[in-house]
């Protein structure tokens, strides 16, 4: 992929647009009482990472660190942009300029394997939330958020297509 400053602006912007739209989808969610990832978790285990320490036995329990929800929002746009990269390397920087709805939807929902097969298990989840009380009901809701995602980057895509 030989991408130009514009296309990389693209992708970041598509990136972006698709995790707003998993936020939204994640804020009604909390809204409904449906339990959520606290992004401060994140935060606090990318900076463990960042000195060292990739796995927990369970995030929660682990010493918070100072910073770690500011850490947290921010490793989260940097996977939704990193992943609008991927979509923008699988279906080519064409697609980001003519984005349809397949290729968005399919890498949305193929994301999934990140929070279920690294990023769970690193947490102290287990892989696919096996070491969590409802681990069907926690991968379908990953599913779903992936799916909303994917959706995200479609309608991200397809805005800025309207308007540049």
């Amino acid at each position: 992929m030989n991408a130009t400053a514009p296309d990389l602006l693209r992708i970041v912007l598509i990136g972006i647009g698709a995790t707003v739209a998993m936020d939204l989808w994640l804020l009604l969610l909390k809204r409904l009482q449906v339990p959520t990832l606290d992004f401060a978790l994140l935060g606090r285990w990318a900076g463990h990472a960042a000195r060292g320490r990739w796995t927990h036995e369970a995030i929660a329990k682990s010493p918070p660190l100072r910073g770690e929800r500011a850490v947290g929002w921010i490793v989260h746009y940097a996977i939704g942009i990193a992943f609008a990269g991927l979509l923008a390397g699988v279906a080519g920087l064409a697609w980001t300029k003519a984005p349809t709805p397949f290729p968005a939807l399919a890498v949305g929902v193929a994301t999934v394997m990140a929070p279920l097969f690294v990023m769970q298990p690193a947490m102290g989840a287990g892989f696919a939330s096996s070491r969590t009380r409802t681990p069907v009901r926690n991968v379908l809701r990953s599913i779903a958020n992936h799916a909303v995602f994917g959706l995200g980057l479609f309608l991200a895509a397809a805005a800025l297509a309207e308007v540049a």
